[in-house]
């Protein structure tokens, strides 16, 4: 079961929007709708969150790159949202290592006008598991900025000991928790 929260920084403190993802398919479309949460381009905090499996953090300032930090990265691209936040950049990849790029390849397993032919990597084994490819290159535990609530006043450490319940526990740091309750 998962949990997905908005929660806009505004001038009068924060405000909690309950978001469905069914629509966002990548970060930049998380990141717009994050946008649109304050139109004053104030600080907006993605929540994500799956039971006690991982939880997430996207952070928009702004016209800014998002920031984003995610609590277990293995388990996390094991979900369709948590696939969403799981960027080449995030995980230290270079777009274009295999697996890497899951859009761009056709049912076949190979890239766009790529041939099976060209798609074994240096070994000379069959790169064509794409998904295996990725699970192997994703780390098991953190990953992201994990200073990226700091000047919030959530530490680096206090957000890495976070389990259960993380992101009621972020939200009661941020002191926002009586506001996210009114959307869980």
């Amino acid at each position: 079961m998962y949990f997905a929260a908005l929660l806009a920084r505004t001038e009068d403190g924060w405000v909690a929007s309950d978001t469905e993802l069914d629509d966002v398919e990548t970060l930049s479309d998380l990141a717009d709708l994050a946008r649109e949460a304050s139109p004053d381009e104030d600080t907006v905090l993605v929540l994500i969150e799956q039971e006690d499996a991982w939880f997430g953090v996207v952070r928009v300032d702004g016209e800014e790159d998002p920031r984003i930090y995610v609590s277990d990265a293995a388990a996390a691209a094991r979900s369709s949202y948590g696939e969403i936040l799981l960027t080449d950049e995030l995980l230290g990849r270079d777009p274009g290592d295999d697996g890497a790029d899951l859009d761009a390849l056709d049912l076949d397993g190979t890239e766009d006008g790529e041939s099976d032919d060209e798609d074994e990597d240096e070994d000379g084994a069959d790169g064509g598991d794409a998904a295996a490819g990725t699970a192997e290159a994703v780390p098991h535990g953190p990953v992201g900025d994990a200073e990226v609530l700091d000047d919030l006043g959530l530490s680096e450490k206090e957000l890495r000991s976070m389990s259960g319940d993380a992101v009621g526990e972020i939200a009661e740091a941020l002191g926002a928790s009586e506001v996210l309750e009114t959307v869980r």
